[in-house]
């Protein structure tokens, strides 16, 4: 049976995206199976996200800018978005991060600022792909070290100085299955792989249950709609 059109807008290529779906699954990273509808939603919510709440994506709550000029250009959002795509460090088309390959989320997470924790929505992606998380650990350790011949480069990439190094640390820590998060943090869609799945499989199971969910006030795409009460 061949997936609805929304689908296609929200998903890009949504056969691809529950595949992954089911490989996060089998390696154990995830319990939950939303369906497409739901997959959609969650997208759907990422868009919200950044309408609404864009503070909360590519900032920082505690490092400084590094002093360097082009971390001080690259500090300024527009800027810095034309950089991120044509780096391939974000994928605009991939809102849920099911879509995107190992190799194009070690990209994200070495030249995309992630805000304290936030490194662990992806991180738990790259779980589910044997070897992936050494692999990353490596890249890391290599920027930090200064052996990557693109070390500065990235390092003003991400605008805040200690980014690798709180990277190298969270991948480690990963690689070790200790994400050392509270209850609330792994349940936060906005931080987790598992909270937004799980934000998901609660969701309304099709456009129409949403729609007169959202009349009713008890679903919405922004934090107040925690489905899962």
């Amino acid at each position: 049976m061949s997936d609805p059109w929304y689908a296609y807008l929200l998903l890009y290529w949504p056969k691809r995206v529950r595949r992954h779906l089911e490989q996060v699954r089998s390696a154990g990273v995830v319990s939950v199976e939303p369906n497409t509808w739901q997959l959609c939603l969650g997208a759907l919510r990422m868009w919200h996200r950044l309408l609404y709440r864009p503070d909360s994506v590519g900032t920082s709550s505690g490092p400084a800018p590094r002093r360097t000029v082009r971390a001080r250009l690259m500090h300024l959002r527009a800027l810095r978005l034309p950089v991120l795509l044509a780096e391939g460090a974000v994928a605009p088309w991939d809102f849920t991060g099911l879509f995107s390959s190992p190799e194009r989320l070690t990209r994200h997470l070495l030249g995309a600022h992630h805000d304290a924790k936030q490194f662990v929505f992806d991180l738990q992606l790259l779980a589910a792909h044997p070897g992936q998380l050494e692999a990353l650990e490596e890249r890391a350790k290599d920027v930090v070290e200064g052996r990557d011949p693109r070390a500065e480069w990235l390092r003003d990439l991400v605008v805040f100085e200690g980014y690798h190094e709180n990277l190298l640390a969270a991948t480690r820590r990963a690689r070790d299955g200790h994400l050392q998060l509270s209850e609330e943090e792994a349940r936060n869609p906005d931080l987790t792989l598992t909270g937004l799945l799980e934000w998901c499989a609660a969701a309304p199971e099709t456009p129409a249950a949403t729609i007169a969910a959202m009349r009713r006030g008890s679903f919405a795409l922004g934090p107040r709609g925690d489905a899962r009460g």
